[in-house]
């Protein structure tokens, strides 16, 4: 069996590659305190733990974004909710973030 070289524009993959996932099952309070010092901390949760374990954490900040899992019925239910037809997901998604925006100032 031959071994074939990685292409150099590939190189920075190579440990992302080899890096494995590990999943903790632990009690939810433990689970809600990392994930609490993570925002004060602006960190993901993984930063969190990686920070807590003594390794590395990447200086370079990510994009800070929120995110939703919405499936078509989802749209159905948010269209309805703002008046907009289903499939004018853009418009539906700036209603999202009208009032998300709205329910900070509010809170």
């Amino acid at each position: 069996m031959t071994t074939r070289k990685v292409p150099d524009k590939w190189q920075s993959n190579v440990n992302a590659v080899k890096a494995v996932q590990v999943a903790f099952d632990m009690d939810e309070k433990v689970q809600k305190e990392i994930r609490k010092a993570a925002v004060e901390a602006s960190l993901s949760p993984s930063d969190q733990i990686r920070m807590i374990l003594g390794l590395p954490v990447h200086k370079k900040p990510k994009r800070p974004r929120l995110t939703v899992s919405l499936s078509g019925e989802d749209y159905q239910v948010l269209g309805e909710k703002y008046g907009i037809e289903p499939t004018q997901q853009l418009e539906i998604k700036r209603k999202l973030m009208d009032e998300l925006i709205d329910f900070v100032n509010n809170s």
